[in-house]
C-alpha cells in the first residue's frame, strides 16, 4: 500500500499536479503494522508538488523516560574500572539549554533513510517495466516470429534482455544520484550500464548462433530502451533534486564542535541543501557562540546524549580539527555507541586518513568512524523479514497462546497479559507484552528482579517461564515495529547487577541499542540467558550482542531462530 502511494506521488510529480496529504488514520495504521509511516506533502517553490517523508516507529519522538523502578539481584558486583568515567554520572540538561531548545529550536524532520531507499526501488521498478516493454516492442515489430511460437533457443536470450540491462544500470551506479552530478555524466553512466547488459546478451546470442536478422531485435531494444530510460532518469534527477531542496530527502545531521570546520560545512550546505543541520553541540560549551550561521549551539556533548530529538538524526559529524587528537578520541569514545553514523570531518591539510572509508557530504571529505555507510536496503529487508516471519509464527503459535491464556486465567486472578517498560532502539523506552507469570498482589509496589524459587511465581508461571512461552506475546511488538525477531534482548529500565547499574559495568553497553531489540538473539543461543549475576556476565552478554550486530545478516537470523527452541528447552539453569 505504501509503495503504491509513493508510486502515485512520483507519477503526479512528473506531470506536476497538486498532491493531497495521506489520511492520518491510514498513516497511523501503516505505522503500527509496518513500522514505517509514509506521508506525501506537496511543497515546492510557492506551490505544492511532491515530497516524501518517512520514519520508523521505533524512532518516534520524545526522550527515553525512566519511569520504572530499578530491579536488583541478590549478588553484588564492583564497577569495572575500564568503564568510562563519563558514564558514572549520567548527563543532565541545563535549564539554559532546555529553555533555548523549547523556545527557539524547531525539531528536526523525521529521518529520510527509508524514503530515499523506497524512492530508488520505485525508480528501478519503473526502469525494469520499461525495459520489458522495449524488448517486447522490438521482438514483435522486427522478428518474423512471435514470442509465443519462437523456438526456445531464439526466445530465451531475449527473455534475459530486461534482466541483464537492469543489472547493468544498477552496477553502473546510476541510482546513486550523487549531489552535484551533471545530467550528461549521469546519462553516461546509465547508457554504459545498458551497453554492458546488451553486450552480455549479444555474447549469449552469438554463442547460440542466432540468425543475423534476430540480432536486429537486440539493436532495436537497445535503441528504444536507451531513449526511454535516459528520459526517465532526467526526470528522476529533477525529482531527487527538488525533494532534497524541499527537505524531504535531506540527511538530518548534528555537528559536534563549534569550529571553523563547522562554519565551512554550514556555508557549503546553504548552497547545496543536502543536509538538515539540526544543531551543534560543543564539549567546551562555555566558550561556544550561541549560533554559527543560522544553526544554534544546543549545549555540551553530555546534552547531546540525552537530547530528545536524537532518534531523528541520521549522522553525527565531529567537526573538531583532526590535529586535536586527544579531544577527538574522547568524543569518539563517548559517541561511537550511538546507532547513528559517526563521521569525522577531515581537514585535508592536517590529516591523512589511513584504512578508513571516505565519503563526501556537502562537498566536504568525511571519514566514517562507526556505523559506516548504512545499508538502507538492509533496514527495509529486515523489516520485511520481521513482518513475514512474525506473521507466520503468530498464526502458528496462536493455539498455544490461547491455551496458555486459558491456563493463566484458571490458575490465578488477574489479567492474562501485562506490559513491561524496556530499553529499545536508540535507548528509547518501549513497552513489551508478556504473559503474566506472577500473582497480581505480588506485582504491586516496587519492582524486584525475580530469583530462583521466587514464591511470587504461579504454578503456570513456572512452566511458561521455563519454556519461555511467556515471551510469545512479544510477536505483537515485532509486528508493531518496536522489536525485531532477532536482536539483543531488551533489558529493563535501569537494570542493576548487584547494587550497580549494568550499563556502568561495560564501556560498550550502549552498542546494544544500535539495533532493535529481539525476541531471541545470538547471546541467547550461546548460553547467555537469564539473570546477570556479576560484571563478567554483563561483559559476556554485551560481547555476544555486539558480535551479532557487527555480523548480522539474513541467514544468520534464520539460523538463530531455528536454534532458539532447542537451546531454551535445554537450558534449565537460567530459568527463574
Amino acid at each position: 500500500m505504501a509503495e503504491l502511494q509513493i508510486f502515485i506521488a512520483f507519477a503526479q510529480g512528473l506531470i506536476r499536479t497538486r498532491q493531497q496529504q495521506v489520511h492520518p488514520k491510514l498513516s497511523t495504521l501503516f505505522n503500527r503494522i509496518l513500522g514505517t509511516t509514509f506521508y506525501i506533502y506537496p511543497k515546492l517553490k510557492n506551490r505544492k508538488t511532491v515530497m516524501v517523508a518517512t520514519a520508523t516507529k521505533n524512532m518516534g519522538e520524545g526522550p527515553a523516560l525512566r519511569e520504572s523502578p530499578a530491579p536488583t539481584s541478590q549478588t553484588h558486583a564492583k564497577v569495572d574500572q575500564a568503564a568510562p568515567a563519563a558514564l558514572a554520572q549520567p548527563p543532565v540538561f541545563t535549564e539554559k539549554v532546555v529553555a533555548a531548545a523549547k523556545t527557539t529550536v524547531a525539531p528536526p524532520p523525521r529521518s529520510s533513510k527509508v524514503a530515499k531507499t523506497l524512492a530508488l526501488r520505485i525508480f528501478q521498478s519503473i526502469d525494469f517495466i520499461v525495459l520489458i516493454a522495449a524488448a517486447l516492442f522490438a521482438f514483435t515489430t522486427v522478428s518474423p516470429l512471435s514470442l509465443g511460437t519462437a523456438p526456445f533457443s531464439i526466445s530465451a536470450p531475449f527473455v534475459l534482455v530486461p534482466l541483464l540491462m537492469a543489472g547493468g544500470i544498477i552496477m553502473s551506479g546510476a541510482y546513486n544520484f550523487a549531489h552535484g552530478e551533471t545530467l550528461v555524466s549521469h546519462w553516461g553512466k546509465t547508457l554504459g550500464g545498458l551497453l554492458v547488459g546488451t553486450g552480455l546478451i549479444a555474447l549469449i546470442a552469438a554463442l547460440g548462433r542466432l540468425p543475423v536478422e534476430e540480432m536486429m531485435v537486440l539493436l532495436v531494444t537497445l535503441a528504444v530502451a536507451s531513449v526511454a530510460v535516459l528520459c526517465l532518469h532526467a526526470n528522476y534527477m529533477a525529482l531527487i533534486a527538488s525533494w532534497t531542496r524541499s527537505g524531504a530527502l535531506s540527511t538530518n545531521v548534528i555537528m559536534v564542535g563549534a569550529t571553523p570546520n563547522a562554519r565551512q560545512l554550514i556555508e557549503e550546505n546553504t548552497r547545496t541543501g543536502e543536509l538538515h543541520v539540526a544543531g551543534i553541540f560543543e564539549d567546551r560549551a562555555e566558550r561556544a557562540p550561541r549560533t554559527i550561521g543560522d544553526v544554534p549551539v544546543l549545549g555540551s556533548v553530555d546534552d547531546l546524549l540525552n537530547w530528545e530529538h536524537l532518534p531523528k538524526i541520521d549522522r553525527i559529524i565531529i567537526t573538531v580539527t583532526s590535529t586535536a587528537n586527544a579531544r577527538v578520541r574522547n568524543m569518539i569514545d563517548r559517541l561511537r555507541g550511538l546507532p547513528q553514523d559517526l563521521v569525522l570531518f577531515i581537514d585535508m591539510g592536517n590529516f591523512n586518513p589511513e584504512k578508513t572509508s571516505l565519503a563526501e557530504i556537502a562537498h566536504a571529505p568525511m571519514a566514517y568512524i562507526s556505523g559506516g555507510p548504512q545499508s538502507e536496503m538492509r533496514i527495509v529487508a529486515k523489516r520485511v523479514q520481521d513482518i513475514v516471519f512474525g506473521s507466520i509464527m503468530l498464526v502458528a503459535f496462536l493455539p498455544v497462546m490461547a491455551l496458555v491464556a486459558l491456563a493463566i486465567k484458571l490458575n490465578s486472578k488477574g489479567p492474562v497479559l501485562f506490559k513491561q517498560k524496556r530499553h529499545g532502539f536508540n535507548n528509547q523506552v518501549i513497552e513489551v507484552f508478556k504473559f503474566r507469570s506472577m500473582r497480581v498482589a505480588k506485582t504491586d509496589g516496587p519492582m524486584q528482579q525475580v530469583t530462583v524459587g521466587d514464591n511470587r511465581i504461579t504454578a503456570v508461571g513456572k512452566f511458561i517461564r521455563r519454556t519461555s512461552l511467556d515471551e510469545l506475546p512479544q510477536l505483537f511488538n515485532v509486528l508493531m515495529g518496536d522489536m525485531s525477531l532477532v536482536g539483543p534482548r531488551p533489558h529493563a529500565i535501569d537494570m542493576h547487577t548487584g547494587d550497580v547499574e549494568s550499563r556502568l559495568l561495560v564501556a560498550e553497553y550502549a552498542h546494544r541499542h544500535r539495533v532493535k531489540p529481539g525476541l531471541t538473539g545470538w547471546a541467547q543461543i550461546n548460553g547467555s540467558r537469564g539473570p546477570l549475576h556479576n560484571a563478567g556476565d554483563v561483559r559476556e552478554r554485551v560481547r555476544l550482542d555486539v558480535e551479532y550486530i557487527d555480523r548480522a545478516n539474513f541467514w544468520q537470523d534464520i539460523m538463530i531462530i531455528l536454534k532458539t527452541a532447542p537451546c531454551l528447552l535445554g537450558d534449565s539453569e537460567n530459568t527463574r
